[in-house]
C-alpha cells in the first residue's frame, strides 16, 4: 500500500516537472537550456499518452458505437425494405413471363381455330349456390363479352360465361356438375355430352362423356373436341376437351359412358380467352395437340423419334403464330339461338352379356 502511494507520488512529481520543462522550452525556443530537458519530457508524455490511449480507445469506440446505433439500425431497416422490394419485383417479373407464355399459347390455339377472342385473367374462384365450380374474370360487357360465350385457354375448353357485369364476368367451368357441352370423338362424327363431376367420387378429377350411340367403339386414349352449338353459343366447335382414360358399359342404357381427363388444368387457371365470334367453318380436329410419335422397332431409333417429335412441335408452333397473326380484330358475335346437346337418351331393357370394359 505504501509502495503504491510512493509510486504515484513520484510519477506525479515527474509529470509535473516534465510539464514545467515543456512550458519553459516552448517559451524559450530551441536555443533555451531547457530544450534537451523538454525533449525528454515530451518523450515521457508521449509514452504515457500511448499507454492511456490503449486503455481508453476500446471504451471510446464502445460509446461511439452506442451513439451511432440508431442510425445504423435505420440503414439496416432501409436495406431490408429494399431487398423486399427487389424480391417482389423479381417475383412479379417471373409471373409476367409465365402469363405472357400462357397468353401466347391461348392466342395460338384461338388462331388455329379461327376464334375471335377477348383475352382475360382469372381474378377469383368461387363456389356459390347453383354454381358449384365457377371463376370470375376481369372482362365484361364493356369489352364485348355476353352471356353464353365460350371460354378457353391455351390447353382447351374451360367453360362458358353465365353472368356479365360492366367490367367482370362469371364463368361456369366444365368441371361443374351443372355444366354440359356437346362433344365429338376425334376422327369421326360420334356425338355425346360431357358433364363435370364437381371433384367428387373416384372420378372427381375427370369429366364424364356419354355417347348417344351405345354401339360406338370406345377405348382409352381417344380424344374429344367440342361439337359446337348453333351460332357458336354457348360453345364453339373444335375446341379440344380431353382424352379418354376409362371406359365403362352400363347395361340396359342406350348410351356409352367414358371418363376423360380434360386438357385444361382447372386447379391453376390464370389467362383465358372469351370467344366473341365463332369461326366461319368448323375446324374439326385441327386444333387438337400433336400426339407423340409411336415407337417403331427396327425402323427408327429413339434419337430419330425424338427429332421427329421436336420437328412436329416446331411446325405446330409456327402454324399457331401464323394463325394468330392472321386472326384479325375482335368482332361482336351473333345472338344466342340454341343451347348445346341435351342429356342421355331414354333407357331401354337390359341387355345380358354386357360387362365393364377394362382399360
Amino acid at each position: 500500500m505504501r509502495n503504491s502511494r510512493r509510486t504515484r507520488l513520484i510519477l506525479g512529481i515527474l509529470l509535473a516537472a516534465a510539464l514545467v520543462l515543456i512550458t519553459v522550452g516552448h517559451r524559450g525556443g530551441e536555443s533555451s537550456v531547457a530544450g534537451p530537458l523538454g525533449q525528454i519530457a515530451s518523450s515521457v508524455f508521449g509514452t504515457a499518452e500511448q499507454a492511456s490511449t490503449k486503455v481508453t480507445a476500446p471504451v471510446s469506440r464502445f460509446f461511439s458505437m452506442l451513439t451511432g446505433a440508431p442510425g445504423a439500425q435505420e440503414r439496416i431497416d432501409g436495406l431490408r425494405k429494399e431487398n423486399a422490394r427487389l424480391r417482389s419485383r423479381l417475383a412479379a417479373t417471373e409471373l409476367d413471363k409465365d402469363r405472357s407464355k400462357e397468353l401466347d399459347r391461348m392466342l395460338g390455339l384461338s388462331g388455329l381455330g379461327r376464334y375471335r377472342v377477348v383475352p382475360a385473367q382469372v381474378i377469383a374462384r368461387r363456389h356459390t349456390a347453383g354454381l358449384e365450380d365457377n371463376v370470375e374474370i376481369d372482362v365484361g360487357s364493356r369489352d364485348g363479352v355476353r352471356r353464353d360465350m365460350t371460354v378457353l385457354n391455351g390447353d382447351g375448353l374451360v367453360g362458358r360465361v353465365v353472368r356479365t357485369g360492366p367490367s367482370t364476368s362469371t364463368v361456369i367451368l366444365l368441371t361443374d356438375p351443372g355444366s354440359a357441352a356437346g362433344a365429338r370423338l376425334e376422327g369421326g362424327n360420334e356425338l355425346g355430352v360431357v358433364n363435370g363431376l364437381g371433384g367428387s367420387g373416384k372420378y372427381g378429377d375427370l369429366i364424364r362423356l356419354r355417347l348417344l350411340d351405345s354401339t360406338t367403339p370406345l377405348k382409352k386414349g381417344r380424344r374429344i373436341v367440342s361439337f359446337g352449338s348453333q351460332n357458336g353459343t354457348p360453345y364453339v366447335p373444335g375446341v379440344p376437351i380431353g382424352e379418354i382414360e376409362r371406359v365403362v358399359v352400363t347395361p340396359g342404357e342406350l348410351t356409352r359412358t367414358a371418363y376423360a381427363r380434360p386438357y385444361a388444368n382447372f386447379t391453376a387457371l390464370d389467362v383465358v380467352g372469351v370467344v366473341v365470334r365463332a369461326p366461319d367453318r368448323d375446324p374439326r380436329d385441327s386444333v387438337l395437340p400433336d400426339q407423340p410419335a409411336k415407337s417403331q422397332p427396327g425402323k427408327k431409333d429413339k434419337k430419330d423419334q425424338a427429332k421427329n417429335h421436336k420437328d412436329k412441335s416446331k411446325d405446330r408452333e409456327k402454324r399457331q403464330r401464323d394463325a394468330r397473326d392472321a386472326s384479325g380484330a375482335v368482332q361482336e358475335p351473333d345472338q344466342a339461338a340454341q343451347r348445346d346437346l341435351g342429356g342421355p337418351a331414354p333407357r331401354r331393357a337390359d341387355t345380358p352379356g354386357q360387362a365393364e370394359e377394362r382399360d
